[in-house]
């Protein structure tokens, strides 16, 4: 199977994170021209500038409606109104027990996990159809599925972004479009370092592939996600975890 993204136009958000750069490792090996965004523009710049010739970045705050709007422009006007692929990667987690957890910890991560996605989908999904092409891979998370202690507007946000993307993969299918989810598990990066650091002995134990995924077997996954070797997968949430959660 040949897989190969040459000459096409990608936006990955949250492209400097754990999960993020390997993807944009990935589908830059595979040719793709990519532009990245994150909320830290110093890690943002020091990464794209990894890659010779440096990637193209925009930092932005995309719980916030004008970032996102700003960062669809600014990737139109690279890319001369063309965007081959999206992958809506961007997130964060602020854990809280239901009761004791704030309207900014609920809002923050609804905004920037679940809102964001649907807004640059929304956004590129105009010129998607007009090209009548697309893939979008939007990243969940087995607690969208399974739930998590803890983590309400987490689970939330993910299983919104799995019901939405069936939604819309069914209205722009007869496009050429797709839209996937891929649900990682726990999976070696910053923002699982916290838990794995106090567990990773117990979190081993639930998993029945006795051990903690890395950030380039997802990449992979999406990697071929976007890839014309998938063209014919769409409304689907991809689960990556080891058998955590079957």
């Amino acid at each position: 199977m040949n897989i190969n993204l040459e000459k096409k136009n990608v936006l990955v958000t949250g492209g400097s994170g754990g999960i993020g750069s390997e993807i944009v490792k990935s589908i830059h090996s595979l040719g793709a021209n990519i532009l990245i965004s994150g909320s830290n523009e110093q890690k943002l710049e020091n990464f794209s500038n990894q890659f010779n010739p440096p990637l193209l970045n925009y930092s932005a705050d995309l719980s916030k409606k004008n970032d996102i709007e700003k960062l669809a422009e600014r990737t139109l006007e690279k890319f001369d109104n063309k965007l081959d692929i999206l992958i809506n990667n961007a997130g964060i987690t602020k854990d809280n027990l239901t009761l004791r957890m704030k309207d900014s910890e609920w809002n923050d991560v609804i905004n920037l996990n679940l809102n964001s996605t649907f807004y640059l989908t929304k956004f590129f999904l105009k010129y998607m159809i007009k090209n009548r092409y697309g893939r979008i891979i939007n990243i969940s998370s087995v607690v969208g599925s399974s739930g998590n202690l803890g983590q309400a507007n987490y689970a939330a946000s993910k299983s919104g972004i799995e019901g939405m993307s069936r939604s819309m993969a069914l209205e722009v299918a007869s496009r050429n479009i797709t839209i996937n989810c891929v649900a990682p598990g726990f999976i070696e990066t910053e923002m699982t370092k916290n838990i794995l650091s106090k567990n990773e002995e117990t979190l081993i134990k639930n998993i029945p592939m006795g051990r903690i995924g890395l950030p380039d077997e997802v990449a992979s996954l999406v990697s071929f996600l976007a890839s014309d070797a998938a063209g014919y997968i769409t409304g689907q949430t991809i689960h990556i975890n080891g058998g955590l959660y079957i």
